[in-house]
């Protein structure tokens, strides 16, 4: 917990209080796991980052994007430009993901 919140502080100033209350509410909401050892509060996260992006974007590409996958990238790029090596990588995966059709 502890670590969590120094993170969060660096980045902008938070109070501990609202970090432990945001832990708490996704513990119950079961995105984190709480141990407690001693005094000390232990959180885990329940699904591994990949599974976690993934719900996140399926709900935003429903939510916001009305399922349009093409919309969903095209913003992503405006706002944030990627630099040759990703756009690199990205052009790999869809040539991939063209292949893949074309079987």
């Amino acid at each position: 917990m502890r670590e969590v919140h120094t993170v969060l502080d660096e980045r902008e100033p938070v109070a501990y209080t609202t970090v432990l209350k945001l832990m708490q509410i996704m513990a119950e909401k079961g995105l984190v796991q709480r141990e407690e050892q001693g005094r000390a509060h232990l959180y885990r996260p329940t699904l591994r980052q990949e599974d976690t992006q993934g719900q996140i974007v399926r709900d935003l590409l429903h939510r916001a994007f009305n399922g349009s996958a093409k919309q969903l990238v095209l913003r992503a790029l405006a706002e944030q430009p990627a630099t040759r090596e990703e756009l690199a990588e990205i052009r790999q995966m869809l040539d991939a993901l063209e292949q893949k059709g074309n079987s």
